[in-house]
Formats: structure tokens, C-alpha cells, sequence
């Protein structure tokens, strides 16, 4: 069973990944979608992909949500309806798991299936797809899992937000490298995706397994730039770094940890803790 993840914290995270997501690399998957494209969002949460990359793409489209958690996928249906109310559309449900929101550009079909994305492409809703899409996942999955998602796909396969290593929290900290190296470590540790979690390495180990099965690899930054004026992010990431840290390093080390915590916290709830989290997009297209 792979890791789950907490409404809240996707609801709070949702305006930093729209911000950060590399915008040329969702032009260049439009560019190559068919007119009324089905899409496959892979740990699609709350559904916050559909709601960023939909109107990019301009067009009638079907998505199918695929996650673990009904929950979520429920939450995700009722907040893309909310936002589509709030815009000026329609939504109509011609089915009790069918919503249909539509735009001026055209109808969204929106749809969802629960299903343990540890179980690999053969186990996944996979058919019929135009395209498959995820953000915030392939750091998270194992070399293996690549793997076989690049050897069994022939559509384009776009994954957003993938961690790269290079997190950054301003100002400076005597036990940043400390706390940092904590954190790097519970990245490696196994998420449920059948080994070692890609973490930083996701980005490098996703291109090559791409390029080795035929595929064309663009891949560009999108990095979380958190800023003073958003303290409760800035709070959150500095108590989920010193947990990582705490949970992942031995217990000598954890006063350290726990004053960091201390200082950074107090930092971000007075508007002084600016963070950034270095993320990389990547773009894969059957050659």
C-alpha cells in the first residue's frame, strides 16, 4: 500500500504547486494531446492537477482520478465542482461518478477510480488513456516502478513537482546541513512502492528509464519559492523537516534538531522564514 497524504495539507500545498509548475512543459504536452484527450492522473488527491492543467489544455477533455484514498477522491469531485460554481459554469452529473463541468472551451468529464498505485501499470486504469499525469508522486515510487510504468506506456507521461535535493531555508541556520541530512534520509526510506524511494533522484532515474524505452525527455525546474508573508506554510515545512530529521537520525542528535524546530517555527510565525524547495518537472513523449 503506498503512502497517503492529508486533505489539509493538500489544500494548503495547492497555490505553491500552481505557481511552480513549469508552464512550457504543460504547452508541450497540450501540444501533442488529441482534440477530446483522456487523461490519467495518478495520486490525484483532491484533484488539484485537474484544476491547474485543465484550462491550459483548452479544450473538452475526460480525466480519471486515481488514488487510494476514496476520500480524497471524493473531496476532489465536490472542490472541482465548488470552483467550477464560483467560475460561472455548469455542472451536471449524468452518473453518480461522472461530473461533468462545462467551460466555454469545451466539457469536462470527470472521473475516479480507487486503486493501489504500488500495484504497478498492469493494475491501473490505464486503458484508453491519452496521457498519463501526476505531480508530487515519482519521488515518492521505487526504481522498479519506473521501470515498468516507462515499459508500459505508449502516451506521453508528464510528472510535476518531483524533489530535486535542493531545499533552502532563509535566513541561515547553524544546524541547517544537520537537519537537511535528516531530511534526505527519510526521502530514501520506502513509501510502499516495492523499495527505496526515488527521492532526489527521481528526475535523473525517470529521464533515463524514458529515454531507454524510446521515449523523448524534457524535463524543467518548479521550484516551491515560499516567502515570509505565507507563515503557515513556512511553519509547516520546518516542523514536517524536523520530524523527517528526528524520525531519521540518532537520537543524539535530536536537541539540535528540536531547537532548529524551535527557532524556525518561531521564525515563520513572525514572518521571517522564507523556504525554498527545489522541485523538477518532466515531460515524456513516445518517439
Amino acid at each position: 500500500m503506498s503512502e497517503a497524504f492529508d486533505g489539509d495539507w493538500l489544500a494548503l500545498r495547492e497555490p505553491f504547486d500552481a505557481r511552480a509548475r513549469n508552464i512550457g512543459l504543460a504547452l508541450d504536452l497540450a501540444a501533442v494531446l488529441p482534440p477530446r484527450p483522456h487523461l490519467v492522473d495518478l495520486g490525484a488527491g483532491t484533484g488539484a492537477l485537474l484544476r491547474w492543467l485543465a484550462p491550459i489544455l483548452n479544450r473538452s477533455q475526460r480525466w480519471t482520478l486515481v488514488d487510494a484514498d476514496a476520500e480524497l477522491l471524493s473531496r476532489a469531485f465536490a472542490t472541482i465542482e465548488e470552483r467550477a460554481v464560483l467560475a460561472g459554469w455548469t455542472t451536471t452529473w449524468p452518473r453518480r461518478d461522472t461530473l461533468l463541468v462545462h467551460t466555454p472551451q469545451g466539457v469536462w468529464r470527470v472521473e475516479a477510480r480507487t486503486a493501489d498505485l504500488a500495484a504497478g501499470p498492469e493494475a491501473l486504469p490505464l486503458e484508453g488513456a491519452d496521457a498519463v499525469v501526476s505531480t508530487a508522486l515519482c519521488d515518492l515510487v521505487s526504481h522498479r516502478w519506473v521501470k515498468r510504468m516507462a515499459g508500459a506506456l505508449r502516451v506521453p507521461f508528464y510528472a510535476a513537482l518531483n524533489v530535486d535535493g535542493r531545499e533552502r531555508f532563509f535566513p541561515l541556520h547553524p544546524a541547517d546541513r544537520l537537519v537537511a541530512r535528516g531530511f534526505a534520509r527519510d526521502q530514501w526510506r520506502d513509501k510502499g512502492f516495492g523499495g527505496r524511494a526515488l527521492g532526489p533522484l527521481a528526475p535523473r532515474t525517470m529521464a533515463q528509464a524514458f529515454r531507454a524505452a524510446g521515449f523523448r525527455v524534457g524535463t524543467a525546474p518548479s521550484p516551491w519559492l515560499v516567502g515570509a508573508n505565507t507563515p503557515v506554510m513556512a511553519d509547516t515545512l520546518a516542523e514536517g523537516h524536523g520530524h523527517a530529521a528526528l524520525a531519521a537520525l540518532p537520537r543524539g542528535m535530536a536537541p539540535r534538531i528540536r531547537q532548529w524546530m524551535e527557532v524556525r517555527r518561531a521564525q515563520a510565525m513572525r514572518a521571517r522564514l522564507g523556504v525554498r524547495i527545489g522541485h523538477t518537472d518532466l515531460l515524456a513523449v513516445p518517439g
